[in-house]
């Protein structure tokens, strides 16, 4: 039987080698984006509560109703804007099952989608699967910001949306105010749609803002804006997010996750509901983390890695050229086998394989494991 892959160019992903490899060599594994810590007891106490009140069915298709109010309350502290819970929030298995319906609800064969690479590797293959075609805008280090003129040139009439992340990953660049004004701007007057990936909203750092579509109105009747708990709470196996978006999209998002996942995880909704009652949980995110980032950079500062800026998500990229000219796939996989640290090439986020000597680091880690990190990266 001969098969033709909608994929053809996908093969298993980066994560999952580089992961495999430092499970395979014992080396410390900064290189898939997971805390090595758990969620808070409380929260897990939840969800065994909610598990033994009954909470083991499907849960409605949009979401638990709690939770979903909650959520609103939370954008409305944070962003000043209201949000129905009814027609504009959908609970999902995660953050990337939101973004493979916000695209396959609105993307057709032969439609185009912007794509600014770096990127997540997952909206490539979501708008290829639909028969979309990703136009790409490159961006490069060690700033990776974007010439939103270059973008704007890159709309046509087949462009049905433009893909955007703040805090990015796998940069840890934010967008600005100036940033969002700009696609306004480039969007006004055009039919073509936003997928705001904000999943790591709360960890941004130096006392900035985020700049989430949901602060500007114009911006926001275009948008679907996705969210994860896991990258929030810690617990990114427990896969449950969200999508918040205008009644209109909304609706017909809800037709894609409805016949995809039908319903995310129910116990863990009900305990995310009770649990985000405590705006202190994630108001303290920036802190936490910040804390970490510097935790990182202070126990790599005796290395020949040169950091990059890092503004937000938990990833800390570094340039390796004062090191070597390796290929940075290669060099990612000598620094698992022979110094005992699994890292991510910067290279496998651009579909051309893109190589700027950038390797990513993930520094959502206990303090002792990263200053064990340092101390191995000093023999490179």
């Amino acid at each position: 039987m001969q098969i033709n892959s909608k994929l053809p160019n996908v093969g298993t992903t980066i994560f999952t080698v580089m992961s495999g490899l430092a499970n395979q060599v014992g080396a410390i594994n900064l290189s898939q984006g997971f805390p090595n810590f758990d969620p808070a007891e409380r929260l897990q106490r939840l969800v065994a509560e909610h598990i033994a009140r009954g909470a083991n069915q499907y849960s409605p298709m949009p979401g638990v109703p709690a939770l979903r109010e909650r959520i609103a309350e939370k954008i409305e502290r944070m962003y000043g804007a209201k949000v129905n819970p009814d027609t504009e929030i959908t609970v999902t298995a995660g953050g990337t099952q939101a973004i493979f319906c916000a695209i396959a609800a609105f993307v057709r064969p032969g439609d185009e989608v912007i794509l600014l690479e770096p990127c997540y590797d997952s909206y490539r293959p979501s708008v290829e699967t639909m028969g979309g075609v990703a136009v790409v805008h490159a961006l490069s280090a060690p700033h990776y910001r974007v010439d939103w003129a270059a973008v704007g040139r890159l709309i046509t009439p087949r462009t049905r949306m433009l893909c955007i992340n703040t805090p990015q990953n796998p940069t840890g660049t934010i967008l600005s105010e100036s940033d969002m004004l700009a696609v306004n701007d480039l969007l006004r007057d055009t039919n073509v749609l936003l997928m705001s990936d904000e999943v790591y909203e709360h960890l941004i750092f130096d006392g900035e803002q985020h700049a989430s579509v949901l602060r500007y109105p114009e911006l926001y009747a275009r948008s679907l804006a996705v969210y994860s708990f896991g990258k929030t709470y810690h617990n990114t196996g427990w896969k449950t997010g969200y999508c918040v978006a205008p009644p209109e999209l909304t609706r017909e998002f809800r037709k894609v996750h409805q016949f995809n996942v039908f319903s995310a995880n129910h116990p863990m909704q009900a305990a995310f509901a009770d649990f985000m009652a405590d705006p202190t949980e994630y108001l303290g995110l920036p802190q936490f983390y910040q804390q970490k980032r510097d935790c990182f950079l202070q126990a790599m500062a005796h290395t020949r890695f040169r950091p990059l800026p890092c503004k937000g998500t938990y990833f800390q990229l570094f340039d390796y050229s004062a090191i070597s000219d390796e290929p940075d796939l290669d060099f990612c996989k000598r620094l698992t086998t022979e110094f005992g640290v699994a890292a991510i090439p910067v290279s496998s986020f651009y579909s051309d394989r893109k190589d700027e000597r950038v390797v990513r680091f993930c520094f959502a880690k206990t303090a002792d494991l990263l200053e064990q990190a340092g101390k191995l990266l000093e023999k490179v």
